[in-house]
């Protein structure tokens, strides 16, 4: 099989999350005592270095409530020490391991990250986004899931900077699912595939039109972009419900942290929380994990109906089957990888 080749239309979307390091990661309980404490001494909140963060289990399985101590990559150790309460939990719970850290980069920045990512951060932020997809690197399924934009992914999550239901349902068609299979690696033999942005996600050749380069706004009066984006919504809709059925939850608004003068308090996403006891054991089996393992009608109903809408986007036949789809897949991806090839080679 030919090798298929990273696409420019796709490059700076995907991102590998947040790389720690370190015992950053604190319980929830905690971020929120530091949330509301008084100003420090610089006249700044805690909520400056302070952000709910997940990783792999949080997505697949059910949220755990964790927040995250982040620094930035720019902000200098002196600046750090103004946060009092957070950079005393960096001195206790990271600082000494990273002290070890045969990376000189490492040892000398203790309080930041190892890996934070800033490429991902900017394009998280830019449009006024208040969302962005999710999947993690290695699992069963390949299932994709919104996030907001304030929250911290973790490494093993990959974070795409889209905000739209159409990309949303491309990336959870069949085809892209085979095609992640098909040129994703591998975590050992045998194990589950792994999800990377390099060989998955740049590799997709998406339909004509609706590529990663071009802003969501330009393609909503396209009706392409609008079948696939009312099944995808369909999907979320239907999982979500599933999830987190309203007789078993509670909708809890986070807390307002404190805030700089002049400045509104920061925003994070409200929890969810179970009603009681009885409902909390019940959540427990609500995961994506467990849902996909039983794909119950309904689920395969949705699917379906995202599928066909997808294919129908490339010009395909509906109910094309998933190997003739891959073919088509590569093909495309190779006409667009020489057809990249000669325009740089024009302009070169």
């Amino acid at each position: 099989m030919p090798t298929a080749h990273r696409l420019a239309e796709n490059a700076n979307v995907a991102f590998m999350g947040d790389t720690k390091g370190g015992a950053f990661d604190i319980e929830g309980s905690l971020a929120r005592a530091w949330l509301t404490e008084p100003l420090n001494a610089n006249g700044r909140p805690n909520s400056d270095v302070l952000a709910p963060w997940i990783n792999g289990l949080d997505l697949t399985r059910r949220g755990r409530d964790m927040w995250i101590v982040d620094f930035g990559w720019i902000m200098s150790e002196r600046e750090a020490t103004l946060y009092e309460a957070p950079f005393s939990h960096a001195v206790e719970k990271v600082k000494p391991e990273r002290e070890g850290n045969r990376r000189a980069t490492y040892r000398d920045n203790w309080w930041r990250h190892v890996k934070p990512r800033p490429a991902m951060w900017t394009a998280l932020r830019t449009e006024s986004k208040t969302r962005y997809l999710v999947t993690p690197t290695v699992a069963k399924h390949r299932v994709f899931a919104w996030v907001e934009t304030g929250v911290c992914p973790d490494h093993q999550l990959i974070a795409i900077a889209r905000d739209d239901d159409t990309t949303f349902g491309i990336l959870h068609s069949r085809f892209h699912e085979a095609w992640s299979l098909r040129l994703g690696t591998w975590l050992g033999v045998g194990n589950d595939p792994r999800y990377t942005p390099t060989t998955t996600f740049e590799t997709f050749p998406f339909p004509a039109g609706l590529t990663p380069n071009i802003p969501a706004a330009d393609t909503a009066a396209d009706p392409r972009a609008q079948r696939i984006a009312a099944a995808a919504k369909t999907l979320d809709d239907l999982r979500r419900a599933w999830l987190n059925p309203p007789d078993l939850i509670e909708i809890v608004p986070e807390v307002t942290p404190t805030a700089a003068a002049g400045e509104a308090p920061g925003r994070y996403p409200d929890r969810i929380l179970p009603k009681n006891v009885e409902a909390a054991v019940k959540l427990k089996a609500r995961t994506l994990t467990n849902l996909y393992n039983q794909r119950p009608r309904w689920l395969a109903d949705a699917h379906e109906a995202l599928d066909r809408a997808v294919a129908s986007a490339y010009g395909w036949p509906e109910d094309v089957a998933t190997d003739d789809a891959l073919q088509r897949l590569l093909a495309l991806n190779l006409e667009r990888a020489a057809a990249q090839a000669k325009a740089e080679g024009e302009a070169g």
